[in-house]
């Protein structure tokens, strides 16, 4: 079952007001999706623990606290929120591990050019192809992640979006990732009986246009994607970036 649910929704959640007003309701910790405990083998095996990592639209999830725990050493993270950073930023006053700082995603000029070994998004991408100006916006949050990542940098995407849905945006010659796709079920599916069990999930063959196979069957229909987009060090020059119909429009 291929989705994408994204024009169901009217809220604008580009909006730092509505997740303003969201977290002050909403005070309790959550994470999108998965647990970090799920995506634990995949960021492992794609980010070091040294990794100089920023987090995308951090929330009030737990998962930076998890991944610290786990042994990573840097991790900024960054969400529009002024009222989630406020509240994260209490919370892990001494965790020298952690940093946060309000940002919108779209927008990242502080950091410097390729300043950051990886950028985990869970949620945040999806959030933003939810809200209005859904292209433009996806489009300059894609062009800063990959502005922001070093040469040979992860840009992990966790999204319920399939790939007919977002490998469109993300083989854009423009950011130069070699994409990995990782399929996992969504927390609290149970197999059926007899089937065999696999705790290290392995790469989802695609086709050469980014797409799974045309027999292939989601073991749960509600499965999440997790894109493992690995910069490489070519880059495009930029009038084959003003050409493409997919970008030229947020330039």
């Amino acid at each position: 079952m291929y989705r994408d649910v994204s024009s169901f929704n009217t809220y604008n959640y580009g909006d730092a007001l509505y997740w303003d007003a969201r977290y002050i309701q909403e005070a309790k910790s959550f994470d999108w999706y998965q647990h970090y405990s799920s995506l634990r083998p995949v960021v492992r095996r794609y980010i070091p623990t040294s990794s100089r990592v920023l987090m995308v639209g951090c929330g009030n999830a737990l998962m930076s606290e998890e991944m610290v725990e786990d042994g990573y050493e840097n991790i900024m993270n960054i969400d529009i929120s002024s009222v989630a950073i406020d509240i994260m930023r209490r919370k892990y006053e001494h965790v020298h591990q952690l940093n946060y700082m309000e940002m919108d995603a779209r927008d990242m000029s502080f950091f410097p050019d390729k300043s950051f070994d990886a950028a985990v998004d869970k949620g945040t991408l999806d959030s933003l192809m939810c809200g209005s100006d859904d292209h433009i916006s996806s489009v300059r949050m894609l062009r800063e992640v990959s502005r922001i990542l070093k040469p040979g940098g992860i840009y992990m995407l966790i999204t319920y979006g399939d790939p007919k849905v977002r490998m469109p945006h993300l083989t854009q010659s423009i950011y130069n990732w070699k994409i990995v796709l990782y399929i996992i079920p969504r927390p609290g599916f149970e197999k059926p009986a007899g089937s065999s069990s696999n705790p290290q999930p392995e790469p989802v063959p695609i086709s050469d246009t980014g797409l799974l196979p045309a027999d292939f069957v989601l073991e749960d229909p509600d499965s999440h994607f997790i894109y493992v987009c690995k910069k490489m060090d070519e880059t495009t020059e930029v009038s084959d970036i003003s050409s493409n119909p997919l970008i030229a429009d947020a330039l």
